[in-house]
């Protein structure tokens, strides 16, 4: 049996279209769960100095959450395409609350790195929201809606830093991981009242599910292109925001976690043009978009690497590479959702995982980075991830 395809005894009637409504609530609950994975990253200094930890340690808690939200998309956002999304979203939720009440209270390094692991793992709620905006959006606005909803998640992602790092330098770093919990469990109550439920799209078991991830990436060149080229950029992408706070925090800036986490709001401004490069890519096409980011972000890396080391100049390049980095997402996720529609969650989770590996991966090359080379090494080191990303998308 093919198990990259669903039996079409399985395929149940389509869940309801959205509404405005909806497509606010789903960017809203994207973002709000995947800050969870980025709090920590403008409090790095501040955690090494209360656990007496060296910058290596410490970076070991964006580390392990992103990996915790690789393992989680592998093996957890698969069942997406098995049960209903809604049941799932909702039990996560909890879990993500449950997961940053640990962090609050973590006495002990260790225990904070295993909530963050955590936290990573149940955070991919966010990524069971992503497919329900794409299985529940007509054909010729899947991109526009697919990236109105990535443009809460980015922001998430984004402003996290933002919020973090203000929280933490006024109330301390644990108060941050409090009003988290908070919010994800506002979310999960508004998630309750206004998802919908939504229809299985395949009735094979869990082990099924998990090895019809293998036949998919072997069947589909374009998911594995776009998952390596997605992963590359994420590299890219993780190394310069996890290490922002420990250049940022060192002389001789000897700058808090407040301006680290503010750097985030520049990034923000990239993310809002999510919903413009979908509409692009349902347009011109999504090939085109995306050698237009990977471009972005390269030239951003490369201005940084080899231009003088100004803030303005940080400033600008987090702008713009942030910018091709979010448009090459949606326009990967255009792609990918048209490869099979019964296994959306599936192929998400392939593109998605990819990325989180990337990510996982460029935090700890860029802290290896920083501390051997500095932030010209880091810089360095994500030119070169973004130009390889860029090979990817131009062979044929």
């Amino acid at each position: 049996m093919d198990i990259t395809r669903s039996p079409s005894s399985a395929i149940a009637p389509p869940a309801p279209r959205l509404s405005s409504r909806l497509v606010r609530l789903l960017a809203a609950g994207a973002g709000f769960s995947v800050a969870g994975l980025y709090y920590a990253q403008p409090m790095l200094g501040s955690l090494a100095e209360e656990f007496q930890a060296s910058s290596a340690q410490v970076g070991l808690v964006p580390t392990l959450t992103q990996l915790g939200y690789a393992a989680g998309i592998l093996l957890l956002a698969p069942l997406g395409d098995r049960y209903d999304r809604r049941r799932i979203i909702l039990i996560k939720a909890v879990a993500l609350l449950l997961s940053l009440a640990l962090a609050a209270v973590a006495p002990q390094l260790w225990v904070l790195w295993l909530a963050s692991a955590l936290i990573g793992l149940s955070a991919t709620l966010a990524q069971d929201l992503v497919p329900a905006a794409a299985a529940l959006a007509p054909e010729a606005e899947r991109g526009k809606t697919v990236g109105s909803v990535m443009t809460g998640l980015l922001l998430g992602i984004l402003l996290s830093r933002v919020v973090s790092g203000a929280l933490a330098q006024q109330l301390g770093w644990r108060w941050v991981f409090v009003m988290a919990a908070l919010s994800i469990g506002l979310l999960a109550w508004l998630l309750r009242r206004g998802l919908p439920h939504f229809a299985p799209g395949t009735r094979l078991s869990y082990g099924d599910l998990l090895a019809s991830l293998v036949g998919l990436v072997r069947r589909y060149r374009e998911l594995r292109r776009a998952a390596l080229a997605q992963g590359l950029l994420a590299v890219a992408f993780s190394a310069f925001w996890s290490t922002l706070a420990l250049m940022l925090h060192g002389a001789p800036l000897n700058l808090g976690s407040a301006a680290a986490g503010a750097f985030g709001l520049v990034g923000a401004a990239g993310a809002l043009a999510a919903p413009l490069a979908g509409a692009m890519a349902d347009k011109r096409g999504p090939a085109r978009v995306i050698l237009l980011g990977a471009s972005l972000v390269l030239a951003s890396f490369a201005a940084m690497a080899l231009g003088p080391q100004s803030l303005w100049l940080v400033a600008v390049a987090a702008l713009v590479f942030d910018l091709g980095f979010q448009a090459s997402l949606v326009s990967h996720q255009s792609i990918v959702y048209a490869i099979e529609p019964d296994a959306r969650s599936r192929l998400n989770a392939v593109l998605i995982g990819a990325m989180f590996i990337g990510m996982s991966a460029g935090s700890w090359l860029g802290g290896l980075a920083m501390g051997q080379f500095g932030w010209r090494g880091v810089c360095t080191l994500a030119a070169m991830a973004a130009g390889l990303a860029l090979v990817v998308r131009l062979r044929r």
